[in-house]
């Protein structure tokens, strides 16, 4: 039992769609425990199916109707989050995304919030430099930075400077009874593919994706093409390099053998019509699509940058390659591809591994610790230590 009444909380995001940061913050702003906090969210743009989940927990929304933040409407919107922390009594304001750490981070501390939170949930050379230096500036208003992993946790020491003390590690959970096993399913679009390698991702330059389509070219002509001739590749997901990538299938003569399907927001019947899942990043932290692929029990193949590594022990539960080479690629794609055995011994390692490591359950619980910790509020654990910075 818990004597104190609930805290107000008011974590913020862009938008409430499509993407990792927004998926993490639903997940924390449901499952945070409702006898401590009073759950808040905040967001530029109210649309998106992530509103209609918190709306249906009862979590109220708040929209700071920001165009730009380098126009008029974010001097009002900030006023206008100022007078909600004020009207609400909010003790802690979180950012999880770019844009909210620097709209939200110095207009929070502008009104006094008690506890002000950013976070850092992928490399900041993707950033503009005009974010970059505002972000570099709201690490010194912060009361700390959550990152996702320790590669991210490196990356603000070592290139940002950033003190240790000021970090704050919450990897990222995954619902461990939606993206689990099951029997291996084809979408019509798929149907009589003998095996499937794919991708569930935002269609951006830093997810590498020319990579994976020159790789899967190299794959299905080479000497044994005759046998590949079912092999497909799937990739699930909307962005800026749709064209690109469809172009080049074209050029390299596989459109026949690719599928690209517009994002959406069940993929869970996407990554069980895979047998391989393949994430070729340039630039990644801690990949949710990597993590649901490994929780459904997809063999994974992964390039070795960021948090990757901290989720595939290369040749334990998956194989990992170096970044942007497409013939390194299609050689662990091969080593897949003609052995059933590692592939389902590969599958059934990444899922344990999620389960036992990367839950829903273990992300909140940490991110709950950190927030007691910085309200000063004693901590109430179940098994796991108050600071733990890297996983089990």
């Amino acid at each position: 039992m818990h004597s104190e009444p609930p805290i107000p909380v008011l974590l913020l995001a862009r938008e409430l769609g499509q993407g990792g940061s927004e998926r993490q913050l639903a997940e924390i702003a449901m499952a945070l425990d409702p006898s401590r906090f009073s759950v808040h969210v905040g967001c530029f743009h109210p649309q998106g199916f992530r509103s209609a989940e918190l709306a249906g927990e009862g979590i109220p929304i708040v929209h700071f109707p920001v165009h730009s933040l380098q126009s008029f409407s974010a001097v009002r919107g900030a006023w206008q989050l100022g007078k909600y922390i004020r009207r609400n009594q909010i003790r802690l304001v979180h950012a999880f995304d770019t844009p909210m750490n620097c709209f939200a981070v110095p207009a929070a501390r502008a009104f006094r919030a008690p506890v002000v939170l950013s976070s850092q949930r992928a490399s900041r050379r993707l950033s503009s430099r005009a974010e970059q230096f505002v972000l570099r500036l709201t690490d010194h208003l912060v009361d700390a930075v959550v990152v996702n992993c320790e590669a991210m946790r490196r990356h603000m020491m070592e290139d940002e400077g950033v003190r240790t003390e000021r970090l704050r590690t919450c990897y990222n959970g995954l619902d461990t009874s939606r993206f689990r096993p099951l029997p291996k399913q084809r979408p019509a679009a798929l149907e009589g593919a003998s095996l499937v390698l794919g991708v569930v991702c935002a269609l951006r330059p830093e997810k590498g994706l020319p990579t994976l389509v020159e790789a899967f070219a190299k794959v299905v002509s080479g000497d044994r093409s005759d046998l590949r001739s079912g092999i497909r590749l799937a990739i699930v997901g909307s962005g800026s390099m749709l064209g690109r990538l469809q172009q080049m299938s074209v050029d390299l003569g596989i459109q026949d053998r690719c599928h690209f399907e517009p994002s959406t927001a069940d993929v869970t019947p996407w990554l069980r019509a895979m047998d391989i899942f393949v994430l070729p990043s340039l630039s990644e932290a801690l990949s949710n699509s990597l993590m649901e692929a490994m929780g459904c029990g997809c063999a994974v193949v992964a390039s070795a940058v960021g948090g990757n590594p901290e989720l595939i022990s290369d040749g334990t539960n998956g194989l990992l390659f170096q970044a942007g080479n497409a013939a390194e690629l299609a050689d662990r794609l091969e080593r897949l591809i003609v052995n059933d055995d590692l592939r389902t011994r590969f599958g059934a390692e990444s899922s344990n591994r999620v389960r036992q490591h990367f839950s829903r359950e273990a992300s909140v619980q940490r991110m709950e610790e950190i927030y007691d910790e910085l309200l000063g509020r004693s901590v109430t654990t179940i098994g796991l230590p108050m600071n733990r910075e890297k996983a089990v």
